[in-house]
């Protein structure tokens, strides 16, 4: 399988799947109905499938396809929608969604599909390991294994920032469980990530698409970040070695096909049209993952030549200094040029019903190389790349006990260089702080990152002012309708508060 893509060739037979229970008699790599373990975990290629089929919810359109980059942007202020924005998708813009949302409903689904798909694989670790080595050897026992953690943790992380306390399933089951406080969870993705880090496989290595202990790493890191634990996230994001930024003037690699799986890329969800675009508008391919669903409509729904349902808020165009290369990278404005330089944007190109709007997006589109969008598209979304990294190390330099301002302005520097900006930067806790705060909302705007990060840094109140965000409410999304009403472990009444 040695190919730019990974075929989630047993997507399609996980179907029947839902977000409470795996019942492993309904599996089967060719009849769903047939399937046991005792059977099935006979082959590497079998054990590769079955790993296979849990990054397969990663490109659901409760994912990553489509539902995650409208909620997170919109919450996050950097998008504002224009009038024909989608009603299930409008009230992440003022906070008012509520445990009735099937954007909401479907985001929970494809998570915890996926947690059941890592948990089919790790329920049959003793099957995998006993394979002879003949078969498969050891290094690919531990590096499949490590992937389905990694997988799990990597699901539990996008489900724990989104609703705090959250049922935790380590292991297939029908029983629907009650909720677990989030400290446990983080525990467990902590887990999960340690083990994948010390039997993944390095990128220089590894098939692209898959991931690796440069990942597990990075998003170690990461959580203990998020968990202020500075020391050791700094010990686990110095492990992620062997990479580097794009150059000057190719900060724009990150967001083209072409230049997929490049230096500064760690981690991406995969997509590629060719390998099959699934059916986009069904119930199942909003959570299943089923089928070849390989493309994404991040393309589509946001460029201005195309729907055009959002647009970059003018408080974000107005948070790039002058000079920063980024902006030219990350928005097209009229005059910007597209088509490989053929065609010239003008101002009626970021026309709407509601007015002319100042800027469209560029990250993600395809008109670098197209006149107009498609439905599909297969651009990669780089959701860890170097950057990211750089901007932790700083962090965690500047808030751990006896961390160095002048290492984290060191950090933060090499990520402006690449902007094309000098960097002058008073070595205080505070002003180096704002600094990272700053530099984190240029470098990953439209990257999902805002949100999470203004919650996690308790400013949501002063970022968000206006914008209908509720402290105490809206830092989390209500636990949906179809789960409460299914599991009774989890009822209405033990839903987040103000839901």
């Amino acid at each position: 399988m040695m190919m730019k893509k990974i075929k989630h060739i047993v997507a399609a037979l996980f179907g029947i799947l839902t977000m409470n229970s795996c019942d492993s008699s309904d599996l089967e790599l060719r009849n769903p109905n047939t399937l046991s373990p005792d059977t099935f975990f006979k082959t590497e290629s079998q054990v590769e499938s079955s790993v296979n089929a849990a990054y397969a919810n990663l490109q659901t359109r409760g994912l990553y396809a489509r539902n995650f980059f409208f909620a997170m942007d919109l919450m996050g202020q950097e998008t504002a929608g224009n009038p024909q924005l989608e009603g299930n998708k409008k009230p992440f813009q003022d906070f008012s969604f509520n445990a009735g949302n099937d954007i909401i409903q479907y985001y929970w689904e494809s998570c915890y599909i996926g947690i059941s798909r890592a948990n089919f694989v790790l329920d049959n670790e003793d099957k995998i390991n006993a394979l002879p080595n003949s078969v498969l050897s050891q290094e690919k026992k531990n590096k499949f294994l490590g992937e389905v953690h990694f997988l799990r943790a990597y699901y539990y992380f996008l489900l724990v920032k989104r609703f705090g306390d959250i049922p935790i399933y380590k292991t297939v089951t029908i029983e629907g469980v009650a909720r677990s406080p989030k400290a446990d969870v983080y525990n467990l993705i902590r887990t999960d990530l340690e083990f994948a880090s010390q039997n993944l496989l390095s990128k220089t290595v590894e098939q692209t698409g898959r991931a690796t202990k440069e990942a597990a790493f990075a998003y170690l890191g990461k959580v203990l970040l998020y968990e202020k634990k500075y020391d050791l996230a700094l010990v686990a994001l110095n492990n992620v070695t062997g990479f580097s930024l794009e150059d000057r003037g190719s900060f724009y690699n990150n967001f083209m096909e072409e230049t997929e799986h490049g230096k500064e890329s760690i981690f991406e969800i995969e997509f590629d049209e060719k390998n099959g675009t699934g059916n986009k508008w069904d119930d199942p391919g909003n959570s299943q993952g089923t089928g070849f669903a390989e493309s994404t409509l991040r393309g589509q729904e946001y460029g201005n030549l195309s729907w055009f349902n959002v647009y970059p808020t003018d408080d974000l165009l107005n948070s790039f200094e002058s000079g920063d290369e980024r902006f030219a990278e990350t928005f097209y404005v009229p005059g910007s040029t597209y088509l490989n330089g053929k065609l010239t944007m003008t101002a009626q190109n970021f026309n709407t019903s509601a007015g002319l709007r100042k800027a469209g997006w560029k990250k993600y589109q395809n008109y670098y190389k197209k006149e107009d969008e498609a439905v599909q598209s297969s651009i990669n979304v780089k959701v860890m790349r170097y950057a990211d990294v750089l901007l932790m190390k700083a962090e965690c330099e500047n808030q751990r006990d006896g961390g160095s301002q002048t290492a984290a302005i060191a950090y933060i520097k090499e990520v402006r260089d690449r902007a094309g900006l000098t960097t002058t930067i008073v070595p205080t806790k505070q002003a180096v702080f704002t600094a990272i705060v700053h530099e984190r909302k240029v470098e990953f705007a439209g990257e999902q990152s805002r949100f999470d990060d203004i919650i996690r840094w308790n400013l949501a109140s002063t970022e968000l002012q206006g914008s209908g965000f509720t402290a105490g409410r809206s830092e989390f999304w209500p636990i949906p309708n179809r789960e409460t009403s299914s599991n009774p472990n989890i009822k209405p009444s033990n839903n987040n508060p103000g839901y």
